[in-house]
């Protein structure tokens, strides 16, 4: 008999919409908060000035479902998945989403061009890294 995966989580880099204000990477996190906590989603939204990179954590429909919605909204663009899958436990379980932005435009650069666990590894050593606000 197969047991259900308890937790699901996607990694993806995404780069902010030309026409879209700075602005908006503030409320897409209070945005977020909101929503993930309604959902059980936990997670991590790393931006830097140019690209996104967020871990997304939680049900497997959920996250599923949350990623559909990513993937359609008009705010960024060039959404790549690198990394995708179950997940025993949660990484990020104290809060819906924490934020950071890094001043480098470049630091997520890098991501775009990994996949699987290369592109986790590189992205947990970033977060080690960071300051994460709550």
């Amino acid at each position: 008999m197969k047991t259900a995966t308890k937790f699901y989580e996607i990694f993806y880099v995404s780069t902010i919409s030309p026409d879209a204000a700075l602005s908006v990477v503030g409320e897409i996190a209070a945005h977020a908060r909101a929503s993930n906590a309604a959902f059980d989603i936990t997670g991590v939204l790393v931006f830097d000035g140019l690209r996104f990179c967020q871990q997304i954590e939680g049900k497997p429909k959920d996250v599923l479902a949350l990623m559909e919605r990513i993937c359609q909204d008009t705010r960024h663009f060039k959404v790549e998945v690198f990394h995708h899958g179950p997940l025993a436990a949660r990484r990020f379980n104290h809060f819906s989403l924490t934020f950071a932005d890094v001043g480098d435009v470049n630091v997520l650069e890098q991501l775009e061009q990994l996949e699987g666990q290369a592109g986790v590894d590189l992205f947990m050593t970033l977060i080690g890294t960071l300051s994460l606000q709550a």
